[in-house]
């Protein structure tokens, strides 16, 4: 069964010391694109991240929003540069007894000597971030998915009705071609007699032959075996497993190329009717499927 490229998963995984949210969702895209957000510390698990998402999914945008909260997951770390200090604070206490200065060097004044005092963080990720965080990321994708399925299932029902109507046109052209000969056959036999004035005879072979030429140009079976078949086929692609949105897309534009065919082919006011309600049905399937996966 097909799905939509439409969808949203959430998961929350939550342990004595930290609780990890994983949010996606998806929209239509010609191709695979994932984007992943996530805190600085846990930047080593966007790989692991990304291969899941693009296991499971084939066609989509996907943007996924990834929060921890809880244990720091980096230590800060205050580093003085001593040497440094001594000299700042010894050039200090020389200038003081060089020019007898009676203010005393405070402590607060050493914090503000720059380039003495410097602070460093380092990520602490843990094995149990990791595994909580994967597991929220499976259960986003596990949500994400069935929605695309729920989505999908709707998409199915609207295309087989809208490909059922097609169906019916398809036979009732079927049957209503062949008339067309005829048609112009009797329309062309009133033209001539106009032509003659109604008295004199019309050359029956020279009628018959350009009604021969007509038909043969104005025969639109090939298409019609054609479009029926491109039908079928689009039931059987709306049946599939598999990703087919691509192959769905393709087979609309021979649709619509076979379609185009018909109402070029085929003077007549009838045919083009139909003609027109095939194209109305066919946009909107085209407009249906730029969302199937």
């Amino acid at each position: 069964m097909i799905k939509s490229m439409t969808g949203y998963g959430r998961k929350s995984v939550q342990t004595d010391a930290y609780s990890v949210l994983v949010e996606m969702k998806s929209v239509n895209h010609r191709f695979l694109e994932c984007s992943i957000q996530l805190p600085r510390p846990i930047l080593p698990c966007e790989d692991r991240i990304k291969k899941l998402v693009t296991k499971r999914l084939e066609r989509g945008k996907i943007n996924v929003y990834i929060s921890v909260e809880g244990k720091e997951l980096s230590k800060r770390t205050l580093n003085v540069d001593w040497q440094l200090l001594d000299q700042y604070v010894n050039e200090l206490n020389a200038a003081s007894q060089r020019y007898s200065l009676a203010e005393t060097l405070a402590a607060s004044d050493l914090l503000k000597i720059e380039g003495v005092f410097d602070v460093s963080e380092t990520d602490e990720q843990s094995d149990e971030v990791t595994d909580k965080l994967l597991e929220a990321t499976e259960g986003a994708l596990d949500q994400l998915l069935e929605m695309r399925r729920n989505e999908g299932r709707f998409l199915y029902d609207d295309l087989e009705q809208r490909l059922a109507l097609m169906e019916e046109t398809i036979v009732q052209l079927k049957a209503y071609a062949p008339s067309v000969a005829e048609g112009y056959r009797k329309r062309l036999a009133e033209r001539m007699k106009a032509y003659l004035q109604q008295n004199a005879e019309i050359d029956e072979a020279k009628l018959l032959n350009e009604v021969a030429v007509y038909s043969e140009k104005a025969n639109i079976d090939e298409e019609l075996t054609r479009l029926m078949s491109h039908v079928k086929q689009f039931h059987k692609y709306l049946r599939s497993e598999e990703a087919v949105g691509k192959k769905l897309n393709f087979l609309q534009q021979e649709m619509n190329r076979e379609i185009n065919t018909i109402g070029a082919k085929a003077n007549d006011f009838d045919i083009s009717v139909h003609v027109v309600e095939l194209k109305s049905e066919l946009e909107k399937i085209r407009e249906q499927i730029q969302n199937i996966e």
